[in-house]
């Protein structure tokens, strides 16, 4: 097998690597295609840049086959990804983002599982438009896609009893203005002048790409996620992020972070070196050397990961590859350089970098409901199924949220299970916010079931490139199908993950879910989606699930589960949930299980 360290490794490049390499700094001939009135799309180079700036290039699916019967090419439009560090946003900038979706896209926002807002629908010609205004309400999508740090994550509830998730959500700030990018494209090529009104760039390009101590000139071989999490509320699934923070607290003081290295969800099935995995201990550092270590982290990643083999090129592989303890020994390596960039004395982090602490994820909390801040004031939160902002019948959760925005709530934070807190509100308003909700048709935890509350899907089709099968708009179905067996069986209080996703990628963290779906191929007669269906993972987040089921029919999914349910129903042990005791039972036993159940 290749290293990420052989000369073979630093010879070979992938094609996207020769692109980020020629592009100047991420600037490539964006500007230039953007502006191009010919055509609906941009090149295959300009899409892998664009990354970088927050939006993918993608085309309805749903209309290939009538769009070919016409003699048409593809329905092209973009998805827009914002940067929120740790999902926090005003009243002010929620109503820009529903505005934006009206005017300049489909109509729809989406909660990302990554504490972000992604708008889906944008055309070429409002590409632009849509950035920029972005720009405007005083968010960014730079760095929300390629690959960089994407959206730092962290707790995003408000509870201030002890101040440990204030703490957190400033180093979520901190960090993120820490990695972002140096290179000046995303201000070129997004922001116009103002006072012409006219679309241009405000300066020329430099002759060279501005220097990025961190990322360097290619950037890191792929995508690169961070998290903040704490002991007893394991919110973002923290061991899921390739460099996964876990504070450690005594008392009302946060003394340190437990760093966790490796963690990522995307596989190819047809590889046998591509897999999910859960992050691994690395080291435990002071909050105040958090900076260095994540520059040494990044860059050991950067000089190390696979750059010739895309889906061998995440930190889970280069760890896999060079081995923990060699790696640990690396990014003590990197550390001058990485105490250099960060401005602090050569030194200041410990050589050798100390074990883990010995305290690790206990609990997990969706902060769903209402709950007293600490300060007073309360927080509301509020389930949004898979994320996705709009009206449709009954529901108006986007006319909901315009009202109010528009003069009850003054901010709210986005978490990543892609629901919404409603924060800082006076216990005088409960009553008229529930009256709002109420009479825009808007559930709240007391009106769902915990098999709905606890689950969520990727967007998949028909915007997504990768999706194989269905994902978002199938989801609530099975929900409504597992609902009935699950009320049946007297289940229905039960809590575990339920987590589907339209390919393997697993953008909605299906394998470490108690009950994980993945899309894995179409019937070609009848059009019905197969998933491949996982048990066994944790509610914790800190264990992986393994597969029960492969290339089960969508119309299947409920009824393979049933014997499963009957058997944790008759056979669990005192408080076991969903999950521990599939593990416990093991796959192999509960393969065996007669479909004729009672």
């Amino acid at each position: 097998m290749t290293t990420s360290d052989s000369p073979e490794n630093k010879i070979k490049k992938s094609k996207v690597e020769r692109i980020k390499e020629a592009s100047l700094g991420l600037r490539g001939n964006i500007a230039a295609e953007l502006a191009d009135p010919t055509t609906d799309c941009v090149p295959d180079e300009t899409t892998k840049l664009l990354k970088f700036h927050g939006t993918y290039q993608q085309d309805d699916r749903d209309l290939r086959k009538s769009r070919r019967k016409e003699g048409l090419g593809k329905a092209y439009s973009f998805m827009v990804r914002n940067r929120i560090p740790g999902g926090k946003i005003t009243a002010a900038q929620f109503l820009g983002e529903l505005d934006i979706a009206d005017e300049l896209g489909n109509g729809t926002i989406r909660i990302t599982t990554r504490q972000s807002i992604q708008l889906h629908g944008v055309v070429k010609d409002n590409l632009w438009g849509v950035i920029h205004r972005i720009n405007e309400i005083k968010l960014s999508t730079q760095s929300a896609c390629g690959d960089v740090t994407r959206n730092v994550c962290c707790c995003p509830a408000p509870l201030r009893q002890n101040g440990l998730r204030d703490q957190l959500q400033q180093l979520a700030d901190e960090i993120a203005v820490h990695v972002r990018p140096k290179t000046g494209a995303y201000h070129e090529i997004w922001i116009k002048d103002r006072e012409t009104g006219e679309r241009e760039q405000v300066v020329g390009p430099p002759p060279e790409a501005e220097p990025d101590p961190i990322y360097g000139k290619a950037y890191l071989p792929r995508k690169f996620k961070i998290g903040l999490a704490l002991c007893d509320d394991n919110c973002i699934d923290v061991y899921d992020n390739d460099l996964g923070l876990l504070g450690i607290a005594e008392g009302d003081r946060l003394v340190g972070f437990n760093v966790l290295v490796g963690g990522g969800m995307g596989t190819t099935p047809s590889k046998a070196n591509c897999f999910p995995a859960l992050a691994k201990r690395l080291a435990f550092i002071k909050p105040e050397h958090l900076l260095p270590i994540i520059t040494a982290v990044i860059m050991v990643q950067r000089d190390f990961g696979n750059r010739a083999d895309r889906s061998q090129a995440r930190l889970k592989y280069t760890i896999h590859d060079m081995g923990l303890a060699a790696f640990k020994e690396k990014v003590e390596s990197y550390l001058s350089e990485a105490e250099s960039i960060c401005g602090v004395p050569d030194g200041t982090l410990p050589r050798p970098l100390p074990d883990p602490h010995s305290d690790d994820v206990t609990a997990h909390n969706d902060h769903l409901g209402w709950h007293e801040q600490g300060d007073g004031k309360w927080f509301l939160g509020l389930p949004i199924e898979n994320g996705r902002v709009k009206d449709d019948g009954n529901l108006r959760l986007k006319s909901a949220f315009r009202v109010l925005f528009a003069g009850h709530v003054s901010n709210a934070r986005l978490t990543t299970d892609q629901n919404i807190l409603l924060c800082d509100l006076e216990q005088g308003q409960r009553s008229t916010i529930e009256h709002i909700l109420a009479e825009h048709g808007v559930d709240t935890i007391d009106n769902i079931s915990n098999a709905r509350r606890f689950s969520f899907a990727c967007p998949a089709l028909p915007t997504c490139g990768l999706a194989v099968t269905e994902s978002e708009r199938a989801l609530p179905g099975i929900i409504d199908e597992l609902e009935t067996e699950l009320s049946q069986l007297g289940l229905a209080k039960e809590q575990f993950t339920i987590r589907m996703t339209g390919c393997p990628n697993g953008c909605a963290r299906p394998y470490n879910a108690e009950l994980g779906l993945v899309g894995r191929s179409v019937d070609g007669k009848s059009g019905e989606g197969r998933y491949t269906v996982f048990l066994g993972g944790s509610l914790l987040g800190t264990r992986m699930n393994e597969v029960f089921k492969d290339q089960v029919p969508r119309s299947e999914i409920v009824p393979t589960l049933r014997p499963v349910l009957v058997h944790f129903h008759q056979n669990r042990e005192a408080d076991e949930s969903f999950g521990d005791f599939c593990h416990r039972i093991g796959m192999e036993a509960l393969g065996k299980l007669s479909p004729s159940s009672p």
